[in-house]
């Protein structure tokens, strides 16, 4: 009873109208997971309770967390849908019965049925976002208790699907904090020699930079206070994961531009932009690395000023500069509508989810061009859930891309249609060859003309993205053209 009491506390902070209901769900839970344990020997009910927790610290509704409750009952006990809409309402139902969709699925099942079940379920998660989130919450726990799993290839076949899929979803909505965490227990149950390698020399960076670091936040704090700007200052670092990927393209850690991390919390937005000013006073910018998420939020919401400088004895360090409320958007992702309005959030963030972000439209894109379930799934795999990077479309608005795509991708991730009329590309104001491969930050124009002879089998040979094949395959389909190659 002291985790349940520790739960409801939490909850009684933002919406103490929600403890009647989520005792009930608790009581009920513990009912029918009574007579079962978990692979450590523990109670079953406290792997709901804490995923219960994981909610509550992203101060989710009360259904949230009651579905949070109860979101095992359907598969591993006697309970049905119809008897959760009876004993709670539908709502909490629905959320049951689609987390449990989702849990007996996998990307790396590769039967007809499972790739036609994923297809559904995806889906159908799209229309409540809900349900993902739950699921994040659910893999969390698994990911933090999987060490009790005895069976390696069973921990290695979860760790690869959380680092595949789990962690993308989580960034994509924004919920970094979860998607680092859950990047970094796969990390260690894949590759455990390399996450140790970078453990150490993070941990060795860390010690050397200890004393330059108190110095930065006092140096911080003086130059701002002293022109009545006030903040505060916080440091951090990057996961594992993400060093390590870092360090593919790096021989050293010390390169890495944002490894060393001080996030500094002003008044308003005036405020983050004057403090550039100081900031470059005191430390020479890196320009390259410069990049105003407040003029141009990423599509996950997220806004700060972002700028490397040259910091004590050659360490590159990153300044984020951002605003309390920008601040909440980064922690809390799309869940920061639960804090804006507590009564409405759910409806908020699915508005939200269905126009703003990329990942809903992506799967609507997936499904449409997919020809079978088994390519919904690669396109799923390969694009949908691929690491993403920062370009410019023609209007100048930063939008996400899969890494390592051609033009040609590019062009048919905007419109089809004006990729199947394309005859340029213009990048970074040159014109570019249709094979040139997209990189960060990128300005891209696409020029097409209606008149133009459309896609040829070379631009198969050219595209990367399944979105992108399928596109063209259709397109000279239709246009009764071979899909192979002249031999001329």
């Amino acid at each position: 009873m002291k985790n349940l009491d520790l739960l409801l506390e939490k909850v009684a902070k933002y919406n103490i109208n929600a403890l009647p209901l989520i005792r009930k769900a608790y009581d009920f839970a513990y009912v029918k997971h009574k007579n079962q344990t978990r692979e450590s020997g523990e109670p079953y009910i406290n792997h709901p309770l804490a995923v219960a927790m994981i909610l509550a610290s992203l101060q989710a509704d009360a259904n949230t967390i009651c579905a949070g409750l109860l979101h095992d009952t359907i598969e591993d006990t006697d309970t049905s849908k119809e008897e959760i809409a009876c004993e709670f309402n539908e709502d909490i139902a629905i959320l049951v019965e689609g987390v449990t969709n989702v849990k007996n699925l996998s990307l790396f099942a590769k039967d007809i049925q499972n790739n036609a079940n994923l297809r559904k379920v995806l889906l159908s998660m799209s229309k409540d976002v809900r349900i993902i989130i739950i699921k994040l919450a659910d893999r969390v726990h698994n990911m933090r208790t999987l060490e009790y799993k005895k069976n390696l290839d069973k921990q290695q076949k979860k760790s690869r699907e959380t680092i595949k899929i789990y962690a993308p979803l989580a960034k994509q909505l924004g919920l970094y904090d979860i998607g680092v965490e859950l990047e970094d227990k796969s990390f260690f149950y894949l590759d455990s020699e390399e996450y140790n390698q970078i453990l150490a020399m993070q941990k060795g960076l860390l010690e050397s930079f200890e004393e330059d670091k108190s110095k930065i936040i006092e140096d911080l704090y003086t130059i701002l206070i002293d022109n009545n700007l006030f903040c505060s200052i916080a440091f951090k670092t990057l996961g594992l994961y993400e060093t390590y990927k870092e360090l593919m393209n790096s021989s050293d850690i010390k390169n890495i531009h944002d490894l060393l991390e001080f996030v500094l919390i002003m008044d308003d937005i005036d405020s983050c932009y004057l403090s550039l000013k100081y900031i470059h006073k005191l430390y020479k910018p890196y320009t390259k690395f410069y990049q105003d998420y407040i003029a141009q939020p990423k599509p996950n919401r997220y806004q700060s000023l972002h700028t490397t400088v040259f910091g004590p004895n050659e360490n590159l360090i990153q300044m984020q500069i951002r605003t309390a409320f920008m601040e909440k958007i980064t922690k809390y992702g799309i869940t920061a509508f639960w804090h804006e309005d507590l009564e409405n959030g759910s409806k908020l963030m699915q508005k939200a989810f269905d126009e703003q972000y990329p990942f809903y439209q992506s799967i609507l894109n997936a499904n449409k061009s997919a020809k079978s379930n088994s390519d919904f799934v690669k396109i799923l795999e390969d694009d949908v859930l691929s690491e993403k990077v920062p370009v410019y479309n023609n209007e100048g608005k930063l939008i996400e891309v899969s890494k390592n795509i051609t033009a040609i991708d590019y062009a048919y991730f905007i419109s089809p249609f004006l990729a199947n009329h394309m005859v340029g590309v213009i990048v970074n104001g040159s014109f570019v060859d249709f094979s040139y491969e997209i990189k960060p930050y990128d300005k891209i124009r696409i020029i097409s003309d209606i008149n133009s002879a459309g896609p040829n089998c070379e631009w198969l040979s050219v595209a990367k993205t399944m979105l992108a094949k399928n596109s063209i395959k259709e397109y000279l389909k239709r246009k009764g053209q071979s899909l192979t190659r002249s031999p001329w």
